[in-house]
């Protein structure tokens, strides 16, 4: 029997655990997930099983090397960012593996931005807004000054999608783009390690950087494992090969995160106060996003609609598109714009309208659909500043919203907007960004299911 060439990769969320495999034209082939459970720190904070996870990493690893079917020519992964995994001399687990978003002590933070210039200095040289645990850079300080004795024992700190990385391939390394995303770490406007890093101790105890499309060590001296990914980035990697010109990329889910690799102006004290903030591509490229926790509240809309009008939980899923609803609602009652310099991620105002001012659910929820597109619109301008971008790409939960989808194009008239159904972003990313070391086959050009979308009716591309 011929065995089918694939890659395997290992897709790290919070939540999830996904082992997947893509054959030589990137088609997904399988897809195993699981969920571990959490343990807790010494503090009683929930936290990540790094000792469970590695185990599992390797039983499902050594599962598909023995899976006769397959023929595996390479192994990459992608993981949650934001989360160190330490190791000591003889590179063995110093646990726990920290959660980012356990609170971070006011004391500590106090400390650190008064002896390096202040939030707002720190804020535009590293390109992030001020997040506590999720500054990744940050917990390597609060380990220094809270548990010297461990910190002193600490040989690398490993970002999870590196540690993962190191499971297989025995080589410590960093990787740009868990350096480059809201750690603290990165000096944006010098491009390198922020001073801090080399004042407080750390430096040294970040492993050698390798190249996002390098490769890490070898299996058996046979099999190619890349250094890993941080997902978001992974994600980004598709449309970076696919697309040359400029365009914005919409990922809706929880947060709708807006994305614009081809915007280089540094983040403003306005961009950063407004939730602003930049990573690295797997190029070393400067990635400016905004974010909108606008799938949260979708989420809790749906659930008061469907109560005050009889309906099931999902039943938006069965509404179109009505221009004429839309043009009676514009009229009638507005749409909301309860968007401020300092709240962005305030909610898009329809909570406060009463909804027996609406004659039936597919009203409403065009109203609601409305506000949040008025939201999204400030929110992706942050972004789209100053900066010509011919595409915008949505992709994720709101990607498959009729409503969402128009009313977004017809607010961008100067652009084509596009629903791009493109599964398993992150993992097929991250498969693609080591394409040279494990696929003899050209690039794939039909990667993506793309929909155009206008104001007031649609055509498949």
């Amino acid at each position: 029997m011929n065995k089918k060439n694939v890659i395997v990769i290992f897709d790290v969320g919070k939540t999830n655990k996904k082992r997947l495999l893509f054959d030589e034209q990137y088609k997904l082939v399988q897809e195993e997930s699981t969920q571990l459970k959490e343990i807790k720190d010494e503090d009683d904070f929930p936290c990540e099983d790094v000792e469970a996870l590695t185990k599992w990493i390797q039983i499902s690893c050594n599962d598909i090397l023995n899976d006769k079917r397959y023929k595996i020519k390479g192994i990459n992964i992608s993981g949650y960012g934001a989360s160190f995994v330490y190791l000591d001399v003889e590179l063995k687990i110093i646990p726990p593996l920290y959660n980012y978003l356990k609170p971070y002590p006011p004391s500590l933070r106090e400390k650190f931005y008064k002896t390096y210039g202040g939030e707002n200095a720190l804020s535009k040289q590293t390109a992030s807004p001020i997040l506590g645990n999720l500054n990744s850079g940050m917990q390597l300080y609060r380990m220094k000054y809270e548990k010297p004795e461990v910190f002193a024992n600490i040989k690398y700190a490993l970002h999870l999608p590196q540690y993962l990385s190191f499971i297989f391939s025995g080589n410590p390394g960093s990787d740009i783009t868990s350096i480059g995303c809201h750690t603290h770490l990165w000096d944006f406007q010098n491009n390198q390690y922020h001073t801090w890093v080399k004042e407080e101790g750390i430096l040294p105890k970040m492993a050698p950087v390798i190249g996002s499309n390098s490769i890490a060590g070898y299996i058996n001296n046979t099999i190619p494992v890349g250094i890993g990914l941080h997902d978001s980035s992974a994600a980004l990697i598709p449309y970076l090969i696919s697309f040359n010109e400029p365009f914005l990329l919409l990922s809706t889910g929880t947060w709708c995160i807006t994305l614009n690799p081809f915007n280089q102006t540094p983040l403003s004290d306005l961009e950063l106060q407004q939730d602003c903030l930049c990573y690295l591509s797997y190029k070393g490229i400067p990635v400016k996003a905004s974010r909108l926790f606008a799938g949260y509240e979708h989420e809790q809309q749906i659930k008061t609609l469907a109560e005050h009008f009889h309906k099931p939980l999902h039943y938006y899923k069965t509404v179109q598109f009505d221009l004429n609803i839309y043009n009676s609602l514009k009229t009638v009652h507005g749409f909301s714009d309860k968007f401020t310099e300092e709240a962005i991620r305030a909610k898009s105002g329809f909570d406060q309208r009463n909804l027996n001012d609406f004659s039936s659910y597919e009203e409403a929820y065009h109203q609601f659909v409305a506000d949040l597109i008025v939201q999204q619109i400030k929110s992706t301008n942050l972004v789209l500043e100053n900066c010509f971008v011919k595409r915008l790409f949505v992709d994720g939960g709101f990607s498959k919203n009729q409503i969402y989808m128009h009313l977004l194009a017809m607010a961008y008239p100067q652009m084509e907007v596009y629903s791009a159904c493109l599964p398993q972003a992150s993992a097929l990313g991250a498969a693609l960004a080591i394409h040279q070391h494990w696929n003899p086959k050209p690039l794939p050009t039909d990667i993506f299911d793309l929909k155009l979308y206008s104001g007031i009716h649609d055509d498949k591309v």
